[in-house]
């Protein structure tokens, strides 16, 4: 392990642990340093509203809805313009592609970093007050500086990523993320409007006990995904699915399993979103020492060719994410 990795006291300050690592960063620090930090002030303000949820007129539906065709949330919208005015504001980003947005946002063409971000996942359980998330993935541009964006810039394979990371909005709230150095989790603590370190080192469990998946619709899954779950069941496997992926994805990463959305009849390519929900994620747990796939392929190496493309995603405890392959070939 690197000496930097083990260096770090559990409850360093989240831009000090940034600054103390910056030379793992290949390119600019000081840059990757700023969008951390704008992604993290925006996500404190999110947090702020989701808290205040319940008491002023921002739950329910917006009665619009989003690039993928679903509902969206007035949290929802709310999230996405604190992050796209915190990415603006903060100068580093080009452009940034979001779930809420038809086409990407043309930021800044002196930034030199494209942002792929769900601003906030599992909206839909907002009103039942459970646990909700914010995803992210960071890539540098591939176009020079200064000149309009490209469609290079955009679509890029999820091992371009420089780095990645979720929010999740819980019983607590963590910000969790890797630059590809392993993967680190800071606590926000509220009175002192900080993230701090608590979880160093994140190392997924090669192997667990649960699977995560929406049961309801396994009438339409394949053959061998039905297999699986079958396997699971006979092995005394727990099912847990709450429904928010980032929520599904922290406890599988701390506690050991697999997070399961296979193609269906409904959705033949699956329902998840490669550029911003499935990337960030894949690259997550790959540093975790999980797998992502989409049950065949690497999820960091299928190549996007629209900006809300969709993939199966099996992502999780490397053993389970392999056996569950091997059920589908």
């Amino acid at each position: 392990m690197e000496e930097s990795r083990i260096a770090q006291p559990i409850g360093i300050a989240l831009d000090r642990f940034i600054k103390n690592n910056q030379e793992q960063f290949q390119y600019a620090s000081g840059e990757l340093s700023q969008l951390l930090r704008d992604i993290a002030l925006a996500s404190k303000v999110v947090n702020r509203e989701i808290n205040k949820a319940g008491l002023i007129d921002i739950m329910g539906a917006m009665g619009s809805q989003n690039s993928g065709g679903e509902n969206q949330q007035k949290l929802d919208v709310l999230a996405n313009i604190r992050f796209t005015r915190a990415l603006s504001k903060g100068g580093e980003a080009c452009a940034l592609i979001s779930e809420e947005t038809e086409s990407y946002v043309d930021l800044n063409n002196d930034g030199k970093y494209v942002i792929a971000i769900d601003p906030l996942d599992g909206s839909s359980n907002i009103d039942v007050n459970v646990s909700i998330g914010t995803i992210f993935s960071i890539y540098r541009r591939i176009s020079p500086v200064g000149t309009p964006i490209q469609p290079e810039d955009i679509l890029q394979k999820g091992t371009d990523q420089v780095a990645a990371g979720y929010i999740l909005y819980g019983s607590s709230t963590m910000l969790v993320y890797t630059t590809g150095h392993g993967v680190n989790g800071f606590t926000y603590e509220s009175t002192l409007g900080e993230y701090f370190l608590s979880h160093a080192d994140l190392r997924m469990p090669p192997d667990g006990k649960i699977f995560s998946i929406n049961e309801g619709q396994s009438l339409s899954f394949a053959p061998g995904v039905a297999k699986y779950l079958d396997y699971c069941k006979q092995n005394g496997f727990t099912a847990r699915y709450i429904g928010s992926l980032v929520a599904d994805f922290h406890r599988n990463m701390l506690k050991g399993g697999i997070y399961i959305y296979p193609a269906t009849a409904k959705d033949k390519n699956g329902k998840l979103r490669l550029m911003y929900e499935c990337n960030a994620l894949a690259f997550i747990a790959e540093q975790a020492g999980g797998l992502a796939t989409d049950g065949k392929n690497r999820i960091m190496e299928i190549k996007p060719s629209t900006l809300h493309q969709r993939v199966p995603f099996y992502v999780g405890s490397r053993m389970m994410v392999e056996k569950a392959g091997s059920f589908l070939n």
